[in-house]
């Protein structure tokens, strides 16, 4: 029964990331830093005059416009299978540094526990998840790095990543082994961030702030989607890496500089604003491109 509900989570959420892939197309695409439309004379919602950019719809109705319904799952398959893989590793690496361990203590049982015991169960669910994260990001990165690639051709018209195993070879050939790993650093530096401050001020809400049960149960989603935002800006700097002097013209200057490090490329876009970029897919300004730069530069 367990595997038959496994097997059932595993295809809805297949099915549910296929579907929305044209939102992380469009979303990637923004990452990146590639606005092919105008921006236009609109108002924040204070009335202040602004400069908007398209909301991430008109990105991928325009998408379709060029490379029709097809053209808007590009790059889809492997990241699929990059995601199932790191899933099932990241599920059986925790699974097996649990096994010998007892199941989550209750509400009243947690009560009971001394300071030290809390402080211990914290850690060792942090070391897990962070664990988890850590197998899930190494073994889906190359297949996230080939997705990318693939999607990043948008760019410049190309057609060098189109099939997977074609893929490897050209990143080889470009980059050698460590190009599957391309970004992977910042991504992985976010995930350990959001693991491990969502895990801190949980538990220092949960145990310091708030006394009543119920209010406990709004503390988890919302300081994960606060810290989400705090992550979000190694993510940016992950899929600029990721093409990044590549050979594909997205990666390349006028669209993108040069980076010699994911640390330069994080202050680079820090300097622009950028570190945020996509982050908004329906409220988006125009805020400038900075003196001498030709880059389309938003958030």
């Amino acid at each position: 029964m367990t595997q038959e509900v496994t097997l059932s989570s595993l295809g809805l959420r297949i099915c549910l990331d296929t579907l929305t892939h044209p939102l992380e197309y469009a979303k990637f695409l923004i990452q990146i830093g590639h606005e092919p439309l105008p921006p236009y004379p609109t108002k924040t919602i204070f009335g202040r005059p602004i400069m908007g950019l398209p909301n991430v719809f008109k990105y991928i109705k325009y998408i379709k416009t060029m490379d029709g319904i097809s053209g808007c799952f590009r790059g889809c398959v492997p990241k699929m299978v990059g995601r199932t893989i790191g899933s099932a590793t990241a599920t059986a690496v925790v699974n097996y540094i649990e096994k010998d361990e007892k199941n989550g203590k209750s509400e009243a049982e947690l009560k009971e526990l001394s300071e030290d015991e809390k402080l211990w169960i914290l850690r060792s669910s942090m070391v897990k998840d962070m664990i988890g994260r850590t197998c899930l990001v190494f073994v889906s990165h190359p297949f996230i790095v080939i997705s990318n690639r693939m999607m990043a051709q948008f760019v410049g018209g190309e057609d060098v990543y189109s099939g997977f195993f074609s893929s490897i070879r050209e990143i080889f050939r470009e980059q050698g082994i460590w190009g599957l790993f391309s970004g992977v650093m910042p991504r992985w530096v976010g995930d350990m961030l959001y693991v491990g401050v969502s895990s801190l001020v949980i538990y220092g809400i949960n145990n310091y702030l708030i006394a009543d049960y119920e209010f406990k149960s709004f503390t988890t989603p919302s300081v994960q989607y606060l810290t989400s935002t705090l992550a979000y800006q190694f993510y940016v700097v992950s899929s600029c890496m990721t093409v990044n002097d590549c050979g594909l013209a997205a990666g390349l200057p006028p669209h993108m500089p040069i980076y010699k490090s994911w640390w330069s490329c994080r202050q680079h876009l820090s300097i622009n604003s950028q570190l945020n970029r996509g982050h908004s897919l329906v409220f988006r300004y125009y805020l400038g491109p900075p003196a001498g730069h030709k880059a389309l530069v938003s958030f």
